[in-house]
């Protein structure tokens, strides 16, 4: 028996109260029985969206047209959608109209995949039309009906069918696989939003080597150009490997040229800040890092503690031997507080400018050759020691004061 929540249940019982059917429905289900932690819960109903609107206080238009109605319950949104049969899906990923039925089963019959396609109530238990059971029993991802159909309705759906035996450990049927093949160049249809947004998913699934399959399958080159060129000889993708989206794609890329990198994400409209990690990572991979306090500290101050931290994750996860030995020698760097970056030197521009030196270039060099010094010689970041150094190094040198 599933367990729904007490919201859930009462909108079924409020829309069987008024005469009309209600299931909890979809993902929700499949992963109820996989015993995972379903992220929401989708009701299908027989009532139509004005009907819902007239039975519930706090609705909201989510996708009225094609029959979506969110009921908020206690500040959460919960996604009610009339029974329908989507009409001729003109540019391979929408409907040009939907048609209302009143037929569970008509509405199950549109959907991707079996285990997508399962509804349940406590009063029916599962409902099962296409065999989604035996195919979750078999861990298998295979289309409702025909796949050609349901891949030419929607390009996406061959993305997501990887996506889903990544994130479930499962394998895809062979006529499904067959069907991806015969439909990836639809892709290029698709907005690269959803398709980056996909493959996210599953870098970021227990099974992120999956991606191997957008290769196998003849998809990447309808991903971009660049994508598909991607090396992938000595791909390190791992489970073990944090569940962070610029790290998993920083393994993913490690082998790909920095330029390359960055068109490749941008491509796929990837956040700026995914962009600065990944690039990162793929900067420093395979730079390497003197095992000691000074090369350490020189590596630290170019890049957020965050980043250091996760680099040496990953240079131990491609077998940097020594990883270990750097993650404590930074601990010791840290716990004794040695300056490596400006924000923690002894003195400011400010400093530096009472000191006589010039404003302007003068300066921002001063204190990038004391933040050089201290690098090495942490004991002397002492403001007194560092403004005597930089005056004298100045006079010396004679420029940069006033």
């Amino acid at each position: 028996m599933i367990k729904t929540p007490r919201e859930v249940n009462e909108i079924i019982a409020a829309l069987k109260a008024q005469g009309y059917e209600a299931f909890a429905v979809g993902g929700c289900v499949r992963d109820s029985l996989l015993g995972r932690e379903p992220g929401d819960w989708d009701i299908t109903t027989s009532a139509r969206p004005e009907q819902l609107k007239g039975i519930f206080k706090r609705t909201i238009d989510t996708g009225i047209l094609h029959g979506t109605v969110t009921v908020m319950k206690n500040h959460v949104g919960y996604e009610v959608t009339t029974y329908r049969i989507d009409g001729e899906y003109e540019d391979g990923r929408h409907p040009k109209s939907v048609e209302f039925t009143s037929s569970l089963k008509e509405d199950l019959r549109r959907r991707d995949f079996t285990i997508n396609a399962m509804a349940y109530s406590q009063e029916t238990g599962i409902i099962d039309e296409f065999g989604g059971m035996e195919d979750l029993r078999a861990g298998l991802i295979r289309c409702v009906g025909n796949p050609m159909d349901r891949f030419e309705e929607d390009a996406l759906r061959i993305l997501r069918a990887i996506r889903f035996s990544a994130q479930l450990g499962f394998s895809i049927e062979e006529n499904t696989r067959g069907a991806i093949r015969a439909i990836a160049p639809n892709l290029e249809k698709v907005s690269k939003e959803r398709i980056q947004a996909e493959l996210t998913k599953l870098l970021l699934s227990g099974h992120p080597e999956k991606i191997q399959e957008v290769y196998e399958l003849g998809i990447s080159p309808y991903v971009s150009k660049w994508f598909h060129r991607v090396c992938r000889e000595h791909m390190a993708l791992s489970f073990r490997l944090p569940r962070k989206q610029y790290i998993r794609w920083g393994i993913f890329l490690k082998d790909t040229a920095e330029e390359d990198v960055v068109r490749i994400l941008k491509d796929l409209r990837m956040d700026n800040d995914t962009i600065f990690g990944v690039r990162l990572l793929n900067q420093w991979i395979y730079r390497e890092i003197p095992l000691d306090k000074p090369g350490i500290r020189r590596a630290m101050s170019q890049m957020e503690p965050e980043y250091f931290d996760d680099l040496l994750i990953l240079k131990g996860h491609l077998g940097w031997q020594p990883a270990a030995e750097a993650r404590a020698l930074t601990e010791e760097i840290r716990r004794d507080g040695d300056c490596i970056s400006l924000k923690m030197l002894a003195v400011s521009g400010r400093d530096l400018l009472e000191a006589g030196l010039a404003p302007g270039q003068a300066v921002g060099k001063g204190l990038a050759e004391l933040l050089d010094y201290v690098l090495d010689h942490p004991e002397e970041n002492k403001r007194e020691t560092l403004l005597r150094r930089i005056t004298s190094r100045q006079l010396t040198e004679g420029h940069g004061m006033i």
